[in-house]
C-alpha cells in the first residue's frame, strides 16, 4: 500500500524525498555531534529555532526561514560566548533554549487572527512537507555535504584531537563556528521531519548506532545515513498505515533500534569475556 501511495500521491513522494535528505544530513553531522559531545548544544540551537517559527508567522514570511535565521544566530551566539569563557556552556545553552521557546510563544500570541497550528514544527509531520520545504532542505543538505567533503581530512584531525589540530596549524576557531552553523542547518532540515522537540533523537540515534558497528569516520557516516533512511521509510509506512504522527514513529524506531544494538553488543562482549575466562 505504501508503494501504491508513493506513485499516486504527491505528498507521499515529498515525504520520501524529505526523509532521504534528512537522513543524509543527520547522518553526516550526527556523527560529528556525537563524537564531539555536542548533543545538548544541538538541542539548544533546535529549540531556539522555535522563536524563528513564531517570528515568521508574526511578520508574515515562511516560518522555516525564520527558524533558519534564529538557528544560525543561536549557533554564533553560543559559540561566541563559549569561546569568551564568560559562562559555563550548559548555562548558555539553557538560556538560548528557554529564550527561543519563550520568544516563539510571544510571537505566536502577537500574531493577528487565529493562532496557527504549530504541531508539525514541534513534533514533526513528514507528510505535510511542501515543495518549498523540499527546496530549502535540498539546498542545505548539498551545502552541508559539500563542506564536510571538502574539509574531510581537517574534520578527522579536529575530531581526533582539538589541541593537536591547532598545533598542526589548523584554524580550530573557524571550524568550531563552522560546525555550529552546520548543526543549525541540519536542525532546520530535520524540523519538518521530526520536529523541534524530537530533533535530537534523529540527529543522534543513527550516528550512535553506527558508532556501535564501526570506528572509522567515513564508515560511520555512511552507516548513519543508511540507518536514517531505514528509520524514515519504516516510520513513514507505520504513520501511513496506522494514521499516527510520522515524526513520533521515526523517533521511536530510531531509539528502539539503538537500544537493541547496544544490548546486542553488550551481550556479545560478555560472551567473549566469559570465553576468555573459561
Amino acid at each position: 500500500m505504501l508503494l501504491n501511495a508513493l506513485f499516486e500521491y504527491q505528498f507521499m513522494q515529498n515525504a520520501l524525498i524529505a526523509g532521504i535528505l534528512a537522513s543524509i544530513v543527520c547522518g553526516i553531522i550526527g556523527v560529528i555531534v556525537v563524537e564531539k559531545k555536542l548533543v545538548m548544544m544541538s538541542g539548544g540551537i533546535a529549540h531556539t529555532a522555535y522563536g524563528g517559527v513564531g517570528f515568521g508567522y508574526l511578520i508574515g514570511f515562511e516560518p522555516i526561514i525564520g527558524a533558519f535565521i534564529f538557528a544560525i544566530s543561536a549557533a554564533f551566539g553560543i559559540g561566541f560566548i563559549k569561546r569568551r569563557g564568560g559562562a559555563r556552556s550548559d548555562v548558555i545553552i539553557s538560556l538560548f533554549w528557554s529564550l527561543g521557546m519563550a520568544l516563539g510563544i510571544v510571537f505566536i500570541a502577537l500574531t493577528p487572527g487565529y493562532p496557527p497550528d504549530l504541531s508539525s514544527y514541534l513534533f514533526g509531520n513528514i507528510l505535510s512537507v511542501t515543495r518549498s520545504d523540499l527546496l530549502l532542505m535540498l539546498i542545505l543538505t548539498i551545502i552541508v555535504a559539500l563542506i564536510i567533503s571538502a574539509f574531510f581530512r581537517y574534520w578527522k584531525a579536529y575530531l581526533f584531537d582539538h589541541e593537536f589540530a591547532a598545533i598542526l596549524g589548523m584554524k580550530t576557531t573557524f571550524f568550531e563556528y563552522l560546525l555550529l552553523v552546520l548543526v543549525a542547518m541540519t536542525v532546520v532540515v530535520l524540523i519538518r521531519v521530526a520536529g523541534i522537540i524530537m530533533v535530537l533523537s534523529l540527529l543522534t540515534a543513527p550516528a550512535a548506532l553506527a558508532a556501535l558497528i564501526s570506528n572509522k569516520l567515513k564508515s560511520r557516516m555512511l552507516l548513519a545515513i543508511g540507518f536514517g533512511v531505514i528509520f524514515c521509510v519504516a516510520g513513514l509506512w507505520i504513520s501511513y498505515e496506522f494514521d499516527v504522527a510520522s515524526g513520533a514513529c521515526i523517533v521511536i524506531l530510531s531509539v528502539i533500534s539503538y537500544f537493541a544494538g547496544f544490548l546486542l553488543k553488550t551481550i556479545k562482549a560478555r560472551r567473549r569475556k566469559m570465553k576468555l575466562l573459561n
